[in-house]
Formats: structure tokens, C-alpha cells, sequence
């Protein structure tokens, strides 16, 4: 099928993922999107969801809304990050589906791969083995939602394909200490300390820990290749199909930014998973490649962070 001239819907386009959905979409020619705020549309209001898809008639709807944080809200707020993300899910995907909306796409995480499974983690690893504690509510929603995608998929003949990306970071990125991701908290600690002339940034965990990372643009254009292709499969990695430990990583954040410091770490703070890297053979296989390096993707989003920071 063609995206363009189709009536498209992004639900939470002003997060991170959201945004650069649209960017993409609007860089490509696309005049006829939907998006609404959470004032606009309460995506946990059944009846109001309803009544938006019997109004706008959609014809191709992206599921980037979701409640998200990083290691912080997740340990402190389980059953808000379940309870409101199944909301949100269980909604928009019945009201699409009573709709009749052409194709559905839902964005999920890597949370939803067992804490101890294989590296590279391939697809079918799903439901091996119990989850990662510290991200557990927000990986069981997630499940929950690709699920619900399979199953109306083989039980209604619904269009709709589900997309795990790895960790995400770049533009509108969240670099809130509660709530900010693992790069982008650290590019903040990393600057402010720069900034103020720091001897040392403390950084949790032991630092031993691997992280996949993918810059927002591409997890984007990922988006929109796989909503224009026909494929059977219901589930599909989107990453770049290597890591690097957090203490590699601060350090090249470090060399970026040039601080002079030293690196410490808080090793009373959870790592979380030790080791998070997926196996993205379909995702090639199927002809999308990511094109933007780590080092380019960090110099980006420090510059965003800079940026951010003269404004206050």
C-alpha cells in the first residue's frame, strides 16, 4: 500500500517518537495528518476515543502515545505505567478496528523481551521468561498491546503490525532527571558538569551494563517503511543490531563534550538488564537500514541540549 494522500493519524505526536513521525511524514509530502493534543482527545476516555475515529474516519493510525520514562518512574510508578498504557492501547486499537481503519501500526520497547534471554534478542524470544523487574508494568502493557494486535489480527482480519524499537534518543528527547532516558541523562549530567567545571559526574550502576541505541529519525523512517509494506509477519525489531556499555558510552559522550573530569559511579543504583541488544536480521531482511551513526546522533542531541539550556 501508499502512505501518501491516506488520512493519518498520530497519536501522541508531540513525544519524542511522535514528533519525528510527523517531521518524516510532513518532509515526505504528506498534507493529510490528524493529531491531537491530550487536552484535545483523553486517548484513556474510551467513549471520547470512539467518537474521534467515528468523526475523522482515519484511515491509517500510528500508536506512538504511550506513558514513558526512564529506569526512575518505572521503579517508583508500576501501576500507572501499566494501567495507563493498557488504557491507551485497548482504546485506540478497538476503536480502529471498529472503524475500519486500512492499517494499524503499534510502537512498543525492548522491555518486552525477557530480563535473561539470548543475545542478539530475536523476536521469538517473546514470553521465554519472566521480565526485567525495574521496567516490568511498562514491558506487560506493551506485551499486552502487540498481543491484542495478533490477536485481531488472526480473529478479525485486522491490518495491523507491531514495531519494537531499542533505546531511543534525539530530538525531544526528556532530559528531566525523574524521567529522562539513559543517554540523554547522561548527556545532561555530562554538560552540566562541563559546564560548571566539575571535578566528577556520578553516574548510576556500575557501568557495565549494554544499551542498543537508535537516533528518533531513523526509528521514524523505520515507522513509515514498514506502514508501506506488505508483510506477514506480525512483530519486527527496529534497532541498529549492536551496543555499547554505559561506561563506553558516558565516555564518548565525555570526548564529545570535552569535559575534563572524572567518571564515577553510583553502584548502590540499579543496572537493569545487564545486556539489551536486538537481533534486527528481519528488520534487514526486509530492506530498511539505519543511517545514522551513534557519534552523529550524540553530537545532535548535545547541541539540542545546548540549546535548550541558553533558553533558560
Amino acid at each position: 500500500m501508499t502512505l501518501l494522500n491516506k488520512k493519518i493519524f498520530i497519536a501522541g505526536h508531540q513525544g519524542m517518537l511522535g514528533s519525528a513521525i510527523l517531521r518524516q511524514l510532513r518532509k515526505s509530502g504528506h498534507s493529510n495528518l490528524i493529531t491531537k493534543t491530550k487536552k484535545e482527545l483523553n486517548l484513556k476516555d474510551s467513549k471520547a476515543v470512539n467518537l474521534f475515529f467515528s468523526k475523522e474516519k482515519p484511515e491509517i493510525v500510528i500508536l506512538a502515545a504511550a506513558k514513558v520514562g526512564g529506569i526512575l518512574a518505572n521503579i517508583n510508578f508500576p501501576a500507572e505505567f501499566l494501567y495507563e498504557n493498557m488504557m491507551i492501547q485497548n482504546n485506540v486499537i478497538h476503536s480502529a478496528y471498529l472503524h475500519n481503519v486500512e492499517k494499524f501500526c503499534f510502537l512498543g520497547s525492548s522491555c518486552i523481551y525477557p530480563k535473561e534471554c539470548s543475545q542478539p534478542i530475536k523476536e521469538s524470544y517473546l514470553l521465554t521468561g519472566p521480565l526485567e523487574p525495574t521496567n516490568e508494568g511498562y514491558g506487560l502493557a506493551k506485551i499486552s498491546g502487540l498481543k491484542m494486535i495478533e490477536y485481531y489480527k488472526s480473529q478479525f482480519g485486522f491490518n495491523g503490525i507491531s514495531l519494537m524499537p531499542c533505546n531511543l534518543y534525539g530530538t525531544k528527547d526528556s532530559f528531566d532527571p525523574e524521567n529522562a532516558h539513559v543517554l540523554s541523562s547522561l548527556i545532561k549530567k555530562i554538560v552540566d558538569a562541563h559546564d560548571e567545571s566539575k571535578n566528577e559526574v556520578i553516574i548510576w550502576g556500575t557501568g557495565i551494563a549494554q544499551r542498543e541505541f537508535m537516533h528518533v529519525d531513523d526509528a521514524a523512517c523505520a515507522i513509515l517503511y514498514f506502514l508501506d509494506l506488505d508483510t506477514s509477519y506480525n512483530l519486527i525489531n527496529i534497532g541498529v543490531g549492536k551496543d555499547i556499555s554505559i561506561l563506553n558510552l558516558a565516555k564518548k559522550i565525555v570526548s564529545i563534550v570535552g569535559f575534563k573530569g572524572e567518571i564515577a559511579f553510583d553502584k548502590t543504583k540499579s543496572d537493569g538488564m545487564l545486556k539489551k541488544c536486538m537481533d534486527i536480521t528481519r528488520m534487514q531482511n526486509l530492506g530498511f537500514e539505519p543511517k545514522i551513526s551513534l557519534e552523529e546522533g550524540i553530537l545532535k542531541t548535545i547541541n539540542e541540549y545546548k540549546n535548550i539550556k541558553r533558553k533558560y
